[in-house]
């Protein structure tokens, strides 16, 4: 049996499927997803601490510690790193491929629960975790800056007017906003003052939290209606905290402000974002999976100038870090690599066949197989990475050598004195299924990469 007798003798058929062939992979070419690497989902879970005012040590002994015993009992787990800084933990959390990432995202729930009892009772807030992928590191980081205006009302305008447009753009995943000074109190004791009035520091800090919370305040009940009382407790205005009354001394009362400093400031003036030597506020973009990275950073580019347009005139902004930058550059030199390779392999065809038509045959053979592989990596999921870029690199080499071997045996036919078509059934015929099954034994070289 001869795999390519149809195609021989049907050569208008022929021809229209290597068109169709030709034309769908052209149309799957502008459908891939442009990436740096090929999407996978990395089951990698980070788990973040925050204990104000706590040193480094304790941040190790009392948080971290007992989040790592709960989590070294989860099975699945390869890797776990942690490291403690002043007032936070981060825990980075490695589960193996075959594990779904949301079953370990259960397993880090149970842990967290199991170790709750073994952290600090005054923490602030529970341990928070997220999904870490590596794709899914921003793909755009846009600063916003001004130099007149606090930083607070550029975070402002980067929540309500630059952050809800670009989410709005086709393949904007997460905009996330980083780099701002959110506003907070503080209070310096004066611990002479204190000390004179008979208080601690504990005092302060449990009459503080008790009056300065919105909780229910209950009804009123009538045979018709029921009306909720709404009173709210917390204080919206700093300078109050100075007339909270902490204490009765002698039946007078003993106010804040008598006994400390109130003071307006960020609330973690260690941590900002700069962008020439100045305050900025950073958004963060992030594309949705499948979504073609140029395409996606392109649009938002486009946007800008109409983003500007609705800003004040002092606030600026600029993009700051872009990640197709290398991309681009990157998949432009695999692409470069790939059309140098193949127009070699045409001229040393023609170097070592010296026949033109048996030239021509190898240089449609390679560039159709290519093309037609967009399509087959487009039904499959695939994007256009390095990776693949590479891929098809090594493939071309598989295809224009099974073409130099067929057109040799028919070229052989030929100056046997018999003619093309009875020299190209002949000739494919004998050599038909050693060629297939020389390609099926280069590409079962390389199957165990798939299990790598």
């Amino acid at each position: 049996m001869n795999p390519s007798r149809p195609f021989i003798l049907r050569p208008v058929a022929t021809t229209l499927i290597m068109a169709t062939i030709l034309v769908v992979g052209m149309i799957a070419y502008l459908f891939l997803p442009l990436s740096a690497l090929p999407e996978v989902d990395y089951p990698t879970i980070q788990v973040q601490t925050f204990y104000p005012g706590a040193s480094p040590e304790v941040m190790t002994t009392s948080v971290t510690a007992p989040l790592e015993r709960q989590f070294g009992q989860m099975p699945g787990l390869e890797q776990m790193s942690s490291g403690s800084s002043a007032g936070a933990s981060v825990i980075t959390l490695r589960f193996s491929l075959d594990l779904s990432l949301d079953i370990a995202e259960q397993e880090v729930q149970a842990a967290i629960n199991a170790a709750g009892n073994l952290l600090p009772a005054d923490l602030p807030a529970p341990p928070i975790y997220a999904k870490v992928n590596p794709a899914d590191a921003p793909i755009l980081t846009l600063a916003i800056t001004s130099k007149t205006l606090p930083l607070t009302e550029v975070e402002n305008y980067a929540e309500t007017r630059l952050a809800q447009k670009i989410s709005q753009l086709p393949g904007v995943g997460l905009v996330s906003i980083s780099g701002g000074e959110r506003p907070a109190v503080r209070i310096r004791v004066k611990l002479k003052a204190l000390a004179a009035m008979g208080l601690n520091i504990d005092d302060l800090r449990t009459t503080i939290g008790a009056l300065n919370v919105n909780t229910p305040k209950g009804s009123f009940d009538g045979p018709a209606r029921s009306y909720t009382i709404n009173a709210n407790d917390q204080i919206s205005d700093p300078k109050t905290y100075a007339d909270m009354v902490v204490a009765y001394r002698n039946g007078a009362p003993v106010r804040l402000g008598e006994v400390a400093d109130i003071i307006e400031g960020p609330e973690n003036s260690k941590l900002g974002a700069w962008e020439n030597r100045s305050p900025a506020i950073l958004l963060n973009i992030q594309r949705q999976p499948g979504a073609n990275v140029i395409r996606v950073v392109d649009s938002v580019k486009a946007l800008l100038p109409q983003l500007r347009a609705g800003l004040p005139a002092a606030v600026s902004v600029e993009p700051l870090t872009d990640r197709t930058t290398t991309i681009r550059a990157s998949v432009h030199d695999v692409e470069f690599e790939l059309a140098t390779a193949a127009l070699l392999v045409v001229l040393v065809t023609f170097l070592f066949l010296r026949n033109i038509p048996a030239t021509i045959i190898p240089s449609l053979s390679v560039p159709l197989s290519l093309i037609g592989t967009f399509a087959v990596m487009y039904l499959r999921g695939f994007s256009l990475d390095n990776l693949s870029l590479m891929a098809l690199t090594i493939a071309s080499g598989f295809v224009i050598d099974d073409a130099i071997v067929m057109i040799e045996n028919i070229s052989r036919f030929i100056e046997h004195g018999d003619d093309p078509v009875t020299a190209a059934l002949e000739g494919s015929a004998q050599i038909g299924f050693t060629i297939i099954s020389l390609t099926v034994s280069l590409i079962a070289v390389l199957i165990p990469l798939l299990f790598m």
